[in-house]
């Protein structure tokens, strides 16, 4: 593999208004410590991704994980980028040979927001309400939750799904909290869940760096801008979801949270996507990845051998 080498910094990043806003967060942080001299020694650029161009299917019925990354990774891998910028809640486990994840940021606030105009909680919602939502997971706690709802599917990024629920296509709509935060966009949320009610997406909040692992150039300046903290909390949640098989054909959650004496504190849930089932587990512990596989071996020994898989593969 021949690498194009440059001295400008290379970003990709797809090309919706929240991916342009991490990535120009990635190059801040690179200039504020010291690793980039200015914003202009480092270039965004953007990239089409199958997940972006097809909006008229679930991201289940197209494919699962991966759909957002992949496009990404092949101009990593050839040189055409020197990094790549993800939410990491939107990465395969097994990434591609050559490539790793090399640090990540500070995590935004992992909850879930609900964003409805006419009424404040999911509680208040009247018997018969359409609730607008791409995710598995979202749509099976949801239903698990109220069971006399309907859930609709509902694709595109934040500012499309606002426009849908003021065109009344639906009545109401769950978004990432640390999406609407990086955007400016916190206000438009009516409530935000606590993830005893509604537990986030595996590593929701947080970004990702990708980098060519024989990179001697760029993999130190992105070391000094990650948060081991992060990291550490984001391996545990990926752990259990590896062990899960997880995808985005499986309503999967989970939430690490550190604790004041340095362990973390991991919860984890599998669902079946009519909400009918959910099985939880919770563990603590220091080995991050461990913890993971241990309440992932807690969920299965409840659940069996998978069956919100066989279910969610039913699903258009």
């Amino acid at each position: 593999m021949t690498v194009e080498r440059t001295t400008t910094l290379k970003i990709g990043t797809r090309g919706s208004p929240l991916a342009l806003a991490q990535a120009y967060e990635v190059r801040e942080r690179l200039v504020a410590a010291g690793c980039l001299p200015n914003p202009a020694s480092a270039e965004i650029v953007i990239v089409s991704t199958k997940g972006d161009r097809i909006l008229d299917r679930s991201l289940a019925a197209i494919g699962g994980k991966g759909l957002f990354t992949k496009e990404i990774e092949d101009r990593l891998l050839d040189g055409r980028v020197d990094v790549a910028v993800h939410s990491m809640k939107d990465m395969p486990t097994v990434l591609p040979e050559g490539l790793r994840i090399t640090a990540m940021l500070t995590r935004e606030d992992p909850r879930d927001a609900w964003l409805c105009p006419t009424d404040k909680t999911l509680a208040a919602l009247a018997a018969g309400g359409r609730v607008g939502t791409s995710s598995l997971r979202r749509r099976a706690q949801v239903l698990a939750a109220r069971p006399d709802l309907e859930v609709l599917e509902f694709r595109g990024n934040v500012q499309t799904r606002m426009r849908k629920l003021k065109e009344k296509i639906a009545d109401a709509t769950l978004l990432a909290l640390a999406g609407l935060n990086r955007l400016g966009l916190a206000e438009v949320a009516t409530a935000v869940f606590e993830p005893e009610e509604l537990l986030p997406a595996v590593a929701q909040g947080a970004i990702g760096i990708e980098c060519r692992i024989d990179d001697e150039r760029v993999e130190p300046m992105i070391r000094a801008i990650g948060c081991r903290k992060t990291e550490r909390a984001v391996d545990a949640e990926r752990a259990m979801l590896a062990a899960l098989d997880g995808s985005c054909r499986t309503p999967i959650a989970g939430l690490a949270l550190t604790q004041d004496d340095g362990s973390l504190w991991l919860r984890g849930l599998v669902a079946m996507p009519d909400g009918s089932k959910v099985w939880r587990a919770e563990a603590r512990g220091d080995d991050a990845i461990a913890l993971g596989t241990s309440v992932a071996a807690a969920i299965r020994e409840q659940a069996g051998e998978r069956p919100w898989t066989a279910a969610a593969a039913t699903l258009n």
